[in-house]
């Protein structure tokens, strides 16, 4: 089940919130524990126990490892936590990844190759590994106690509004908001109404409308493909990667505070970075908090010199990039990332702003970034490498053949959308946007709005069925 469906908008959504406010408070939990089960096994029920059995142990090894008197055996609990939820990604994710690499090798050498029964991955699975690492390495750190309750750990753990796709919560940012006697207000109600809202139409509007064309030429023959297309093409995939996931984060965000719930954020206008380090700080904010918390520093960060940081820092973008994917591809993008943060940090480049060069440095830095979604995009890396070439071909033809107007229109919008905050009203204009301050009249030109983009939203969804988000595969 996805956000943007009519199941989940006309039927789910209604009847669990319908539930969600008639219960008594201390209830309210167990609701959305309910609720999370029946999404999660709408989309996956094969998995569905092996994510509550895994949660279940979790919840129950954390409480052993806090009770462990002596600081080896609260290590031991604290590995055997992290190995139950590790253990669970690195099977789903990579064993498939590892066997076919195996069975290339074995190919090249002339020996036979192992069979293999193909590993289904469950959806979500990196979300809430992540947030389990989180709460059992905090937990372990002293950051917080364990939580006394089941219910209220499971909840943390599966709530369905960031399952499947994040944004990465750590306990520590919630821990008061958890407990089910969490007080609901209509303003905030409202808000976070408002904010779903704006996702959902980013989601269905604009990254969808692009998607459809990108897949397409993306499905075809590369090789034919003129210098121009190819770039527009990318461009348009670099707008609905930003739209599908920055959209899901702002409904996931919506909906939390709908449920009285305060998320992190987890964009900040990452196209108008002027570095890739920068880039980094407002794309998926949480990621790069886990890792920087739970790998950038454990691995040292920058306190054991210069050569040993620019090293921890390459490693850290190389399992970010093989957490995004079990493909080869996906490692040489973690890779092509690593090397501009290393070079920035050794240049300075990464900490300046730009002055006034900053334009420049916004667009240069966004062709980079680009080129990186090219590596993520197309997994067959001879494919890629095609792509590649016709990027730097200089061969031109008519561009828009065979195109509908809806592709350009919108790509364009997103493309103003992305950047807006360069201009002077820009920054202004988006916090209007995204304002949790909205008061009297304000509410109800606003509401107004908000109605009429989500009946647009959910004529469009009748319209297609082209609603895939890309994050959920990861």
């Amino acid at each position: 089940m996805v956000f943007s469906s009519h199941i989940f908008l006309l039927y789910f959504l209604p009847a669990f919130l319908l539930l969600y406010f008639l219960v008594p408070a201390k209830w309210r939990n167990a609701v959305l524990l309910l609720a999370s089960v029946v999404f999660y096994a709408w989309g996956a029920p094969d998995f569905v126990l092996v994510l509550l059995g895994s949660t279940v142990a979790n919840f129950y090894i954390v409480k052993a490892m806090d009770k462990a008197r002596n600081l080896k055996t609260k290590r031991l609990w604290c590995a055997a936590a992290l190995t139950v939820s590790l253990g669970l990604l690195a099977y789903f994710k990579y064993a498939n990844f590892f066997v076919d690499n195996v069975n290339a090798l074995l190919t090249t050498l002339g020996l036979g190759v192992m069979s293999w029964t193909k590993v289904l991955l469950p959806i979500g699975i990196s979300f809430f590994t992540f947030q389990s690492v989180s709460y059992v390495v905090d937990t372990y750190r002293g950051v917080n106690r364990p939580m006394k309750s089941l219910v209220d750990y499971v909840v943390y753990i599966i709530m369905f509004p960031q399952l499947i796709a994040g944004p990465i919560v750590r306990y520590s940012e919630i821990a008061d908001q958890i407990s089910a006697r969490r007080r609901l207000r209509w303003d905030e109600c409202l808000q976070g109404f408002y904010r779903f809202v704006i996702g959902l139409s980013k989601k269905v509007l604009i990254a969808d409308v692009i998607g459809r064309t990108v897949d397409v030429t993306l499905g075809g023959d590369l090789a034919a493909l003129d210098m121009g297309t190819a770039w527009i093409t990318l461009a348009a995939y670099t707008m609905q990667l930003y739209f599908d996931f920055s959209g899901y984060s702002d409904m996931a965000i919506g909906l939390g505070r709908i449920m009285g719930f305060k998320f992190p954020e987890n964009f900040d206008n990452p196209y108008v970075s002027t570095s890739v380090t920068e880039f980094w700080r407002r794309w998926h904010i949480t990621l790069g908090a886990f890792m920087r918390n739970y790998l950038y520093i454990p691995l040292g960060g920058n306190r054991c010199g210069k050569r040993r940081m620019y090293l921890n820092l390459w490693v850290v973008f190389l399992l970010s990039g093989l957490w995004h994917g079990a493909g080869w591809n996906f490692v040489l993008w973690g890779a092509y990332h690593g090397f501009f943060l290393v070079i920035e940090r050794m240049t300075g480049w990464g900490r300046s702003d730009g002055g006034r060069f900053k334009v420049l440095r916004v667009l240069l830095n966004f062709v980079v970034v680009m080129i990186g979604w090219a590596l993520f995009r197309i997994e067959d890396l001879g494919q890629c490498w095609i792509f590649m070439g016709r990027l730097f071909s200089f061969s031109f033809g008519p561009i828009g053949i065979g195109v509908s107007s809806q592709y350009y229109v919108t790509l364009i919008a997103a493309l103003a959308f992305s950047f807006v905050t360069l201009l002077p009203f820009g920054r202004k204009l988006q916090q209007w946007t995204f304002c949790t301050d909205y008061r009297g009249g304000q509410h109800i030109a606003v509401w107004v709005v908000a109605c009429l983009l989500f009946f647009f939203c959910t004529g469009a969804l009748g319209a297609t069925d082209f609603s895939p988000f890309i994050y959920f595969r990861f």
